[in-house]
């Protein structure tokens, strides 16, 4: 199978003025928070460092009028994170919007897959 036989897909990054952005790295990292219960095991799953993970965690809760991820610091009965409800809310509002753009641009992202070059395979 070529490249160009995929089904294209969108990759929505939603930009909130020079300093707030949400995109799938963010969203995905969300989602991996709340089925792990802990930023350092979600940012491990997407090969992240446990800095960048936490690093991008503070964006996100800098960038909305409630955090969307609680942690608590580790220790004896070690730490943990979850997903707050605006982070639930943020994540839910992303993938919703991600959905939508896909479905309202299917003709057009058919008609621009039909336009791209078939490459063949290098041997």
């Amino acid at each position: 199978m070529h490249e160009t036989d995929a089904h294209p897909t969108l990759r929505i990054r939603i930009v909130f003025g020079d300093d707030g952005m949400i995109g799938p790295g963010k969203a995905e990292l969300l989602e991996r928070i709340g089925r792990c219960g802990s930023i350092a095991a979600a940012g491990r799953e997407m090969s992240m460092s446990y800095k960048r993970a936490w690093q991008l965690i503070g964006t996100l809760n800098a960038m909305f009028q409630e955090p969307v991820v609680d942690s608590t610091r580790g220790g004896p009965g070690g730490g943990g994170a979850v997903l707050t409800e605006t982070g639930r809310k943020v994540l839910d509002l992303y993938r919703a919007f991600e959905v939508e753009a896909t479905q309202a641009g299917a003709g057009q992202l058919e008609a621009l897959r039909a336009m791209i070059r078939d490459i063949p395979e290098e041997k």
